[in-house]
């Protein structure tokens, strides 16, 4: 089932010759295309199928830095001012709100957990509110469950995922980029070694500089010019309700589920940490690189199963010939097919949680594919082997929060302006043969 995002116009001329290209219309793609617009470059963002069709469209909408991946804290940081100020700069809703996140346990070792993050976080100049039993009931009232206690980051929020990358793309347009769908690039040009264009669907764009968000895409289209890219595809269900009572006007995380109350009063449900992992070529050549994540207690949700994606899709094998149709055109819109045993069991959890909702039900549910590396932090990075070329991807089901940071940061690389984060956490570099992985730190 494909799900609702508002359209995006695409520019009435197509270019011959831009400063940047950027590959994928996803909340990192449109973020670093306005922020290249917003500085006078000349920018093209080109995207195979829809503005926001993948899975910048199907993540949960939250907003958050609490309990982000300590290398991961300052974009999220940096990206909640940046959500804050765009609806304004553009003059088109993004679906953000300040409204805070909620995360509640039953267990001690969460609490524990929580504090010592919290502490970490303090550093970064980030404070959270770690809250006792009663103090977790207050800010999710009407729960069954007997909470020991929580964390609430109150500068936390959410945004509406179907409404910010066209939102962000539009205005992007408006201050001067080309934007242009169904428009698959099929590969980098390259002159003396470094690149001198890109190769569309539609012929050649030349430019010296070319930024790859194409989330779950990218791998394979890094590999078709001998760059590694780690990375895993996760297919993940998440689900929205009818709507219903107010439990809480923001996130919420309980040990049975997480939720986002919608604009509409109708909630985005799913089941934190639950997946599914298809073999893959992709999967089998990066496999070692997965070990600590595979062994850490972060896999132990994940479904690995048999699937079309051995022979078709982003971790399939084969090449292509730039005058040919690529694997990005015969698949549009990646559009997997969502677990309806686990959404029914994210609403039973729900309401279990708040009788309350008793009444609600599944108004419709969707799959998506998360890129994720094996250490769950990005690669924001420019690629040292292939002068021009940038990565921005491997977001690990975190892009859509922190995304309009991670597009300022391209942007950064791209242009040589000062950082607006320190960029060494997120070099590819760290994948390197040999190179010691650090074990993910999400929690």
């Amino acid at each position: 089932m494909f799900v609702n995002v508002d359209a995006v116009d695409d520019s009435a001329n197509f270019p011959e010759q831009v400063d940047v290209v950027v590959i994928g219309g996803g909340i990192v793609g449109t973020t670093t295309a306005y922020e290249l617009a917003c500085r006078g470059v000349s920018v093209a963002l080109l995207e195979k199928g829809l503005i926001g069709g993948e899975q910048s469209s199907r993540n949960w909408g939250w907003v958050r830095q609490q309990n982000r991946d300590m290398f991961e804290l300052p974009l999220a940081m940096h990206s909640l001012d940046r959500w804050e100020a765009l609806s304004g700069e553009i003059g088109r809703d993004v679906g953000f709100r300040r409204s805070g996140i909620v995360y509640t346990t039953d267990n001690p070792a969460s609490l524990a957990k929580w504090e010592a993050w919290g502490e970490k976080a303090r550093a970064h100049g980030f404070n959270s509110q770690l809250l006792t039993a009663e103090q977790a009931h207050d800010k999710a009232p009407g729960t069954t469950s007997r909470w020991i206690g929580g964390v609430w980051s109150p500068t936390d929020g959410h945004a509406e995922p179907s409404m910010a990358c066209p939102a962000i793309a539009a205005g992007a347009r408006e201050r001067g980029a080309y934007i242009h769908q169904n428009c698959a690039v099929r590969g980098l040009d390259m002159t003396a070694g470094r690149i001198s264009g890109v190769w569309t669907e539609r012929g050649l764009i030349r430019t010296a500089s070319v930024i790859c968000a194409g989330g779950a895409w990218s791998s394979r289209f890094c590999r078709r010019h001998g760059v590694e890219l780690p990375a895993a595809n996760i297919m993940g269900t998440t689900l929205q309700t009818t709507a219903g009572p107010e439990v809480t006007p923001g996130c919420l995380t309980t040990p049975k589920v997480a939720l986002r109350r919608r604009l509409d009063g109708s909630y985005t449900l799913a089941m934190p940490g639950f997946g599914r992992v298809e073999i893959s070529p992709q999967g089998l050549r990066y496999a070692t690189k997965f070990y600590a994540a595979y062994r850490s207690k972060l896999a132990k949700k994940l479904q690995i199963r048999a699937g079309r994606s051995f022979f078709r899709g982003p971790e399939a094998a084969g090449r292509w010939e730039f005058d040919q149709v690529s694997p990005f055109e015969r698949q549009r819109i990646l559009d997997p097919a969502p677990d309806m045993a686990q959404a029914r069991a994210a609403l039973a959890g729900l309401q279990a949680e708040y009788p309350a909702l008793k009444g609600v039900h599944i108004a419709r549910a969707w799959g998506g594919m998360i890129d994720t590396t094996p250490d769950m932090v990005p690669v924001i990075s420019p690629v040292d082997a292939i002068p021009g070329f940038t990565i921005a991807s491997g977001f690990s089901g975190h892009g859509f929060g922190i995304g309009p940071a991670a597009g300022q940061l391209a942007a950064d690389l791209v242009t040589g302006a000062t950082p607006v984060v320190d960029p060494a956490p997120y070099h590819l570099e760290r994948f390197a043969k040999g190179s010691r992985i650090r074990q993910p730190e999400m929690m």
